[in-house]
């Protein structure tokens, strides 16, 4: 039997034609524009924040403490920069490299290694030295995690993962230098003493090593004593605000405790084992580098 269907019931399929597939160009720019309008409505947030920033700025100014300058830097340098790299590990995210995901590990790495070294100055060679104590911490907890399958190796975890150590790692190595050093300079006559007797210079500023790497690693230990119970840490917290389950965000919040501690203790003592010898000529003798209260200056 004939159709009989008028036309704008679908008799005449010329007459409402359908509309055409869009383009691949078009539906990335639409996602694009989709995510830059998501973007621009979060930035929301951020900037009512902002309002407590001014407060203290204003408290400062107030009482004369000069730090409005700081702040205000500060507030200007973390946006632009937690902006940049949330750009920056979207573009990784999509690409899945593993060349990628070495090049964001290495260019943290080399950062944090240069802002240890600078809290070390005191140290010869101390950016160097805090850039390998970094890197073998980082490296051998990374590669610890991905081997018992803790993490798998994509960007999405293992770029932030590195991110949480190398930081922890950074800051472990800076005090751990620093107070190496200024222990070993403050008590420059006992190291002395002990040297004059015959020990070695890894004898002899054997205390001052133990306790500086007692020093650097005792704020993460402390963490981990009182987590939970006194605050909740940022991965944790950032599961939950997710939508995560609570027991879900446990599990990983103890993941990251234990590789903060075992990097941390991985640097540290690189750290002091790779600074200890700089502070002592081939002759056993403590350098006058050591004693000054100058910071050292790296040998052309």
């Amino acid at each position: 039997m004939a159709n009989h269907l008028p036309a704008f019931a679908g008799g005449n399929p010329y007459l409402f034609p359908p509309s055409p597939a869009p383009s691949v160009a078009e539906a990335l720019s639409t996602v694009v524009t989709d995510a830059q309008d998501d973007f621009v409505r979060g930035l929301l947030r951020p900037v009512a924040a902002m309002a407590l920033v001014f407060v203290a700025m204003l408290i400062s100014w107030r009482e004369g403490v000069g730090l409005e300058k700081e702040m205000l830097v500060a507030v200007v340098r973390s946006f632009v920069q937690l902006i940049g790299i949330g750009f920056a590990l979207q573009f990784v995210f999509a690409q899945k490299g593993f060349a990628l995901i070495l090049l964001s590990i290495s260019i943290m790495i080399l950062i944090a290694g240069y802002t240890a070294g600078q809290r070390a100055k005191a140290v010869p060679g101390s950016h160097h030295v805090a850039t390998l104590a970094i890197l073998v911490g980082t490296s051998i907890t990374t590669t610890a995690l991905v081997l018992l399958r803790v993490f798998p190796f994509e960007p999405r975890y293992i770029i932030p993962i590195a991110g949480m150590i190398t930081g922890n790692a950074m800051t472990v190595t800076g005090v751990t230098m620093k107070r190496l050093r200024e222990d070993i300079r403050l008590q420059h006559l006992e190291v002395e003493a002990a040297l004059a007797l015959g020990a070695t210079p890894r004898q002899a500023s054997l205390v001052q090593l133990r306790r500086s790497l007692g020093t650097g690693m005792s704020p993460v230990i402390d963490n981990a004593k009182t987590i939970g119970l006194v605050s909740l840490p940022g991965a944790m917290t950032g599961l939950i605000m997710g939508g995560a389950s609570p027991l879900e965000a446990v599990q990983l919040q103890i993941v990251v405790m234990y590789m903060l501690i075992g990097a941390a203790t991985f640097s540290g003592l690189t750290a002091t084992y790779l600074s200890q010898p700089k502070f002592f000529t081939p002759a056993y003798q403590l350098k006058q580098s050591a004693i000054s209260n100058a910071p050292a200056v790296a040998k052309k």
